[in-house]
């Protein structure tokens, strides 16, 4: 008996292993395309984020601009100079700067030029300088090491014209009060000057040779008679006798100031002259000397013609009773509004259109202008309304914008109401502004500019088309152009 074939049970278990396998291999390669294909995308996507130029932005802020302006001014004080009535060696018994009461011995003339040799003889060279007066001493000094600046070189002559003098105060004239009996035996001839007047010894005497060279005291200058020759450093001198020198007759030899009051004038132009006007008070600061004072502020005109500002002071006399120029600021808060940085700001060019042409549309409200028409078919004129956006108004001109979007354009005909007069379209003229970014892209809005510094500018607010605290701006507006999608 034959035997039955066996069905072929594992040639179709074969056959569904390898169907499922392709079934497997396609849905692998399917899956793996989309997922390749994702991340191309993202990779891309990414790489053009990470590469594209990214436009840096601004919140406009309210703010102001502080400026402070430096002059030189001069100052003016109330000081008589006195002169010697003989000639011979000079010796100085005051500091400089220091208080002298009437019938104080400010210096001593000596005609033989014997003293300092008798004072040396005599044992005045070896006495002794007390604590407090070495004290005084270490101050001044201290004062001056924190003060000194190189740009004037000159105080550290003054400083030591100052020391020496109070050497001979702490000293020397101790020794001559003793010893005048003995050089008046000693047949040593000398004068004692005593002030005249109370009031801050300085040994500082100073002039001015004007424009017709002649010779003028600043001790003599009065407010009224000042004029730009008493400002020309060309023309300014000054002398300082020190203990020791020999002077001529008459010779100015010291001055005393008898008042804490002094004057400081400069010279103003047009725009110094807009700003300080109306002012009775002005803040000062002193570079170098670490001071700010408040002085009543007036305005003057020089014997010149000329416009000088006139700060008087009633403190602080002392602090600058050697100088003559006195380098100061004066510091003023401008207007007030909103604060952008000066790269913000770009200019954009617009229609300028006469403001008796503006119409109203059917609403009344819509504003714009009446344009003229020309029919295609039979040239036939007609009258249009065009809605526009006015972005200024100077001197009696709205500004419009010009694109090539607008229906107004250059050599079009505008209609004024009411009337058969006609005006084309042409001139131009320039708006600052900046683009604001709040919207995605870039939108030109006008700005009308205060005050400026080197950094910032300072404008308006509310302004018709404007900007708006806490708006956002193109930082650089040279990076951009109007309408631009911007990525933040």
């Amino acid at each position: 008996m034959a035997k039955k074939k066996r069905p072929e049970v594992i040639d179709l278990e074969k056959r569904k292993r390898r169907l499922h396998g392709r079934d497997r291999l396609s849905h692998f390669n399917i899956g793996a395309i989309i997922f390749l294909l994702i991340f191309l995308y993202m990779a891309f996507y990414v790489y053009a984020y990470l590469t594209r130029e990214k436009v840096q932005f601004y919140e406009v802020a309210e703010g102001s601009i502080v400026e402070d302006r430096e002059y030189t001014g001069l100052i003016l004080r109330e000081e008589s100079v006195y002169t010697t009535e003989q000639a011979g060696y000079i010796n100085y018994y005051i500091r400089e700067g220091k208080r002298a009461s009437v019938g104080a011995s400010v210096y001593s003339l000596d005609e033989s030029g014997r003293v300092e040799q008798f004072l040396e003889e005599n044992g005045a060279a070896s006495a002794q300088v007390s604590s407090e007066d070495m004290a005084s001493l270490k101050k001044d000094l201290t004062a001056f090491s924190l003060s000194y600046d190189d740009d004037r070189f000159s105080q550290v002559e003054d400083t030591k014209y100052s020391l020496d003098a109070a050497m001979m105060e702490y000293v020397s004239f101790n020794a001559m009060e003793g010893l005048t009996d003995a050089m008046a035996e000693a047949g040593i001839n000398f004068h004692q000057i005593r002030a005249s007047k109370a009031g801050v010894v300085s040994y500082v005497v100073d002039q001015y040779t004007d424009s017709e060279n002649q010779t003028h005291s600043y001790s003599d200058l009065d407010p009224a008679a000042v004029t730009a020759d008493a400002f020309n450093r060309a023309g300014y001198s000054r002398t300082q006798a020190k203990s020791g020198d020999l002077v001529e007759q008459g010779a100015p030899v010291y001055k005393i100031i008898t008042s804490d009051q002094w004057s400081l004038l400069f010279a103003m132009d047009e725009q110094d002259r807009a700003d300080y006007g109306g002012e009775s008070q002005l803040h000062v600061t002193f570079p170098g000397y670490d001071l700010e004072l408040t002085g009543d502020f007036s305005v003057i005109t020089g014997a010149d013609g000329n416009t000088y500002g006139k700060l008087d002071f009633t403190k602080y006399m002392v602090q600058f009773e050697s100088e003559r120029f006195l380098t100061f600021e004066i510091s003023a808060e401008g207007a007030t509004g909103l604060k952008i940085p000066r790269t913000a700001v770009t200019q954009k060019q617009f229609y300028l259109i006469p403001e008796e042409y503006l119409a109203y549309g059917g609403d009344s409200t819509s504003e714009g202008f009446m344009k003229e028409t020309y029919s295609e078919q039979d040239g036939s004129a007609s009258i249009v309304f065009v809605p526009t956006t006015l972005y200024n108004s100077v001197d009696g001109y709205y500004y419009i914008e010009i694109s090539d979007q607008s229906e107004i354009k250059a050599g079009d005909y505008l209609v004024k109401p009411g009337s058969s007069d006609r005006f084309q379209v042409g001139q131009t003229a320039d708006l600052d502004g900046v683009y604001n970014i709040n919207r995605g892209y870039t939108v030109f809005r006008q700005v009308e500019i205060l005050n400026s510094n080197e950094e910032y500018y300072i404008v308006a607010k509310g302004t018709s088309y404007g900007l708006s605290v806490y708006d956002h701006i193109v930082l650089d507006a040279s990076t951009v152009t109007e309408g631009a999608i911007i990525y933040q």
